[in-house]
């Protein structure tokens, strides 16, 4: 077990205007007992709407915040207690927060943290040139970090988190603001180092096209408390969310027709457009169905929004 946390708590004191001249202060629980366990090799989506806890509970998980209760360890250390021992064996990537130097090369940045990380020369050449592959980062390496695009900062920023080799990299929204084949290129890169299972990769996200993309297990946080812990498919089950048809008719659909497997959820376009959700059945049977009963124009089948059952989630959650 690479992390480990239980009745994780953090507890925050704000002071409140109480009226014109006097102040109330307040405990505010950003994380509230959270368990969580996670595998060496695994890659972990960390999810839930803002002010849920999620860069809370990273911060605690790398030594920046002190937890007000519970238990946890990374890499089997205690993250405050020995910050800078974990230091060496995690990366993190936080928001807009640059471990990279502004006004030199990006190549000059690389080799500065392999001095700081005390990285031997050979070990961060291999992986200097592992990232860069992935990244296409040959092209802008020798650029001034302040002159890149926000996305390749963020390649080098993932570049920069990785070359001592971590055990463990946390990401907090590493996708937010790119462009698509930015998006693109940061996502295949994650994906590939999943693959190689050497990295235990935590990410949080409001970009759930991540999610869907690159992780196989989904924690969802939501007030500070965990409200689902599972996979996405376990998600859609518990909501019933379900893959849908829409097609494109020749003639209005017939009012009282009933497609076995399958319920019409809406007709538009004057009859001559309508969406049908499965229920259980095979696509292929359902659209054999549909097209013996009437004369169709085109079709799709679409599978179900995650964007929905997560909002479905938070609201049960409230």
């Amino acid at each position: 077990m690479i992390i480990s946390a239980s009745g994780l708590r953090k507890e925050f004191t704000v002071t409140r205007k109480a009226g014109r001249f006097r102040r109330e202060r307040h405990v505010v629980s950003a994380v509230d007992g959270v368990d969580l366990r996670v595998e060496r090799g695994e890659l972990l989506g960390y999810i839930g709407p803002n002010g849920a806890g999620k860069s809370t509970t990273l911060k605690m998980l790398t030594g920046v915040l002190t937890p007000s209760g519970g238990e946890v360890t990374v890499c089997g250390i205690e993250p405050v207690a020995k910050r800078t021992t974990l230091a060496r064996r995690i990366g993190v990537v936080f928001g807009q927060r640059s471990q990279l130097w502004w006004d030199l090369p990006l190549g000059e940045s690389f080799s500065l943290l392999r001095h700081i990380y005390r990285v031997p020369a050979g070990d961060h050449a291999t992986r200097l040139r592992q990232c860069s592959d992935l990244l296409g980062l040959d092209e802008f390496i020798e650029t001034p970090v302040r002159q890149l695009s926000l996305g390749q900062r963020m390649r080098g920023e993932l570049t920069a988190a990785l070359l001592h080799g971590p055990e463990v990299l946390f990401l907090d929204e590493p996708t937010i603001g790119l462009d698509v084949l930015s998006k693109q290129a940061v996502r295949g890169f994650l994906a590939e180092l999943d693959a190689r299972g050497d990295t235990t990769v935590v990410l949080t996200t409001h970009d759930l096209a991540d999610i869907e993309k690159l992780c196989r297990r989904l924690v969802v946080i939501d007030h500070g408390r965990v409200v689902h812990d599972g996979t996405l498919d376990e998600l859609h089950a518990r909501y019933r969310s379900r893959r849908t048809i829409v097609a494109d008719l020749d003639t209005p659909w017939p009012p009282n027709l009933k497609i076995p497997g399958a319920e019409v959820t809406t007709v538009e376009a004057d009859g001559r457009r309508v969406t049908l959700a499965l229920d259980g059945l095979a696509a292929g049977q359902v659209v054999a169905a549909l097209a013996q009963a009437v004369a169709l124009r085109d079709l799709s089948v679409q599978e179900p929004q995650i964007e929905d059952v997560i909002a479905r989630l938070y609201r049960d959650a409230d």
